[in-house]
């Protein structure tokens, strides 16, 4: 196949999904991951897509920063709250619970009640604090490399705690969500949060409607990665189906 025509099958595709893999490429162009990775690069020079960790999507996508802890907590107060109030619902006595990073991770220790016992394993300090409140509660700190402002553990050291604790369920934060997956903003951070999904029984992602449609620059997990999204309203038609394909479920305040 020449160049020319794999790059408009390559754009065709970006178009379509809004977001491709670069084994997904190599397996429908038939080409090594070397030849894709060019072909990518090409492309985005020409302003026709946008590389991200694991492949690429649409130009028009947003792909940024993440705001500031400060900015975060302020924006969509009461939709966080509320997700927050959900996500705490679902959690049983005695249970051993992750509970991630991020404002509307935090927002999930905080509703849990006074009394609340069981084991709460966390990578964040602030949550980690939240939940120290909780007499009857166990507290467990993954340790390794502090991110400012979240206050965020990661590196090898948050890999190898998450990958030695079998947990009853996980309440994830997100940087972006939509069809093509969750996205993160940080990718030391990244590895974490995939060893959470896969150690734990029950999968949840917390994402208030601010996120459906954002993309940000790195990958954790395809929609069938996790089991049920945790948001504060109904997702936009495109979403709410690929999750549903997905094998997914959604909880929406």
């Amino acid at each position: 196949m020449l160049a020319a025509e794999r790059h408009r099958r390559i754009v065709a595709e970006i178009a379509r999904i809004k977001f491709v893999t670069t084994d997904d490429l190599t397996t429908l162009l038939r080409v090594s991951h070397e030849t894709i990775r060019r072909d990518l690069a090409l492309l985005e020079r020409q302003g026709e897509l946008v590389r991200v960790h694991g492949g690429a999507t649409a130009a028009q996508t947003p792909v940024g920063e993440e705001a500031s802890f400060s900015e975060r907590s302020d924006a969509f107060a009461a939709e966080k709250q509320t997700i927050g109030r959900a996500a705490a619902a679902l959690i049983e006595p005695n249970q051993t619970i992750v509970i991630d990073v991020g404002t509307t991770a935090l927002e999930v220790a905080r509703a849990l009640p006074a009394d609340h016992v069981g084991v709460i394993a966390t990578p964040s300090l602030l949550v980690a604090a939240e939940v120290s409140t909780r007499p009857r509660a166990e507290v467990l700190v993954s340790g390794g490399r502090l991110r400012g402002g979240d206050l965020a553990c990661s590196n090898a050291q948050a890999v190898e705690f998450f990958s030695n604790l079998r947990a009853d369920a996980v309440f994830l934060g997100s940087g972006g969500l939509a069809p093509y997956g969750l996205t993160d903003y940080h990718l030391d951070e990244v590895a974490t949060k995939r060893v959470m999904l896969a150690n734990a029984s029950h999968r949840y992602v917390l994402a208030d409607s601010s996120k459906f449609g954002r993309t940000a620059a790195h990958r954790v997990c395809e929609l069938s990665g996790f089991d049920t999204l945790i948001t504060d309203q109904p997702c936009p038609a495109e979403l709410r189906t690929a999750l549903i394909q997905a094998g997914g479920s959604i909880i929406a305040g």
